[in-house]
């Protein structure tokens, strides 16, 4: 029995480890005007046709190793993943105060902002093994933020997923958004009160947008994230990793995409 076991893991590993070897890690870099972004490509190589393309927008903390993994995640679903440089240079910030920085001069900069997001879809959609009418976008904290401001100004994605990302509106628009939106949001996050909840649903009924809004209990900001409890007590902010959260809320995110692309 025991040799049977181990012959049936040793096959489990090879055919993983097969998955493993499709699957095409490149470092992508890009310019705008003098700016240089470094851009994270991830996809299946044995996958032939075009299919959709997720872009994936970072933490404020910057383009790190986190952003990335989850493209290597979402390529091994079957789409054509992007982690998206927000900041240039691949700048990466080590402290709370530094990460701040960063992401509030972006988000003030609202036309910086949105240049930095469509060269990074004009680059995506340049590939050609990328379906240019199925692009997505999900964001983490920061680029939460970033992506849901983009579907307010129906740049061209089929779908967004917020996770634990800033709700308020940093743009002048009109309505209605045509990109689908899902947002995944810790109900315990301190850093995305009730009222900002409240003003959210009611501008996205307003618009009558496509929208779901996910409470996920017992949870902080930067749930998806494991190292968010481990920067949370360095730092003493509300930061802390859920994996419950982050297992429910990653499924929720490929039912929304597989009904978007089907």
């Amino acid at each position: 029995m025991k040799i049977v076991f181990v012959f049936f893991f040793l096959i489990l590993l090879s055919c993983s480890q097969q998955d493993n070897k499709s699957i095409v890690k490149k470092e992508i870099k890009y310019q705008l005007d003098t700016l240089q972004m470094h851009g994270y490509l991830v996809y299946d190589e044995s996958i032939k046709e075009k299919r959709p393309a997720i872009l994936v927008v970072h933490e404020w903390w910057g383009q790190n190793k986190y952003p990335r993994k989850r493209a290597e995640m979402i390529a091994k679903l079957g789409y054509v993943a992007f982690a998206v440089d927000m900041y240039g240079n691949g700048k990466v910030a080590e402290h709370p105060k530094d990460a701040g920085a960063f992401s509030s001069s972006i988000m003030r900069d609202f036309e910086t902002n949105k240049e930095r997001f469509l060269k990074a879809m004009e680059v995506v959609k340049g590939f050609e093994f990328v379906d240019s009418s199925k692009i997505g976008a999900i964001g983490y904290c920061f680029g939460g933020g970033v992506v849901l401001n983009m579907a307010r100004l129906n740049v061209g994605l089929s779908g967004v997923a917020s996770f634990h990302g800033s709700l308020g509106k940093a743009i002048s628009y009109t309505g209605p958004t045509l990109t689908k939106i899902l947002v995944c949001n810790g109900a315990d996050d301190r850093m995305v009160g009730g009222d900002a909840i409240l003003r959210f649903k009611e501008e996205m009924d307003s618009l009558k947008a496509d929208y779901q809004f996910v409470n996920y209990p017992n949870s902080l900001h930067g749930f998806t994230n494991p190292e968010s409890t481990i920067n949370g007590e360095k730092f003493g902010i509300g930061l802390a990793y859920n994996k419950e959260a982050d297992l429910q809320s990653w499924e929720k995110m490929q039912t929304f995409f597989q009904a978007i692309f089907k």
